[in-house]
């Protein structure tokens, strides 16, 4: 399978991206077995790189909380409930 960078140095994209070709490799069935539950295993470190960043990128979004009169007064959490 050659050399492959560390997951956890991966951005999202990248991360995607090797993902994307882990299921291509698998989905061809032209992997011997060895090599596919290593792509497996590897597929699924990938996924869980991505899950976690999406899941680090969903808590730095902020939402814009307005006044009365529609205008722009700061910023609160995405998943802060409106007060």
């Amino acid at each position: 399978m050659g050399t492959q960078p560390d997951i956890a140095a991966l951005s999202f994209e990248e991360a995607l991206r090797a993902l994307e070709d882990v299921v291509r490799r698998l989905e061809s069935g032209e992997a011997p077995l060895d090599e596919s539950i290593e792509l497996y295993a590897r597929g699924d470190r990938l996924r869980a790189h991505c899950q976690a960043r999406l899941d680090a990128a969903q808590a730095r979004i902020e939402a814009i909380v307005a006044d009365r009169d529609g205008k722009a007064t700061g910023t609160r959490p995405f998943d802060e409930t409106a007060a």
